[in-house]
């Protein structure tokens, strides 16, 4: 585990002024041991292995809280359960609709299209809630 990352991410709790409480210094070690997109479900079973006292309701009200302060973000890929990562390295998604590919794409992708809806029609995107769907290129070619 990246323990220096988990590190970080546990001050800047305490930098926003909440408390580091069980549950989510559990929450964040597992999300960097995840190493990726996890459900709420996934980051529950490897926080109650850790930490079996902290109740599923813990685990997801601290998601929550992990989520407004910025050390969290979730995500939907297409049609199933909303998934979580880390937002210290924030990225897009890419979704193949044929063959479930996910495609990390670096934060300024969708920038210049952000800043076209917000000239054209006042309008402020958050891209990083929802995945981009359409065909990978190999998917494509078929």
């Amino acid at each position: 585990m990246d323990a220096a990352r988990r590190d970080r991410l546990i001050a800047l709790i305490r930098e926003q002024g909440e408390r580091v409480t069980t549950a989510r210094r559990a929450l964040v070690t597992a999300l960097v041991q995840a190493k990726g997109h996890v459900t709420a479900d996934d980051l529950a079973a490897l926080v109650q292995k850790a930490q079996p006292d902290v109740h599923l309701s813990t685990i997801y009200r601290s998601l929550d809280a992990l989520e407004r302060i910025g050390v969290v973000d979730h995500v939907h890929l297409g049609h199933g359960r909303a998934v979580y990562h880390l937002a210290d390295e924030p990225h897009q998604h890419l979704v193949c609709e044929v063959c479930g590919a996910v495609v990390e794409v670096p934060d300024a992708t969708f920038a210049e299209l952000g800043d076209n809806l917000h000239r054209r029609y006042g309008f402020t995107i958050r891209p990083n809630h929802f995945a981009v769907l359409g065909r990978c290129r190999a998917c494509a070619r078929d």
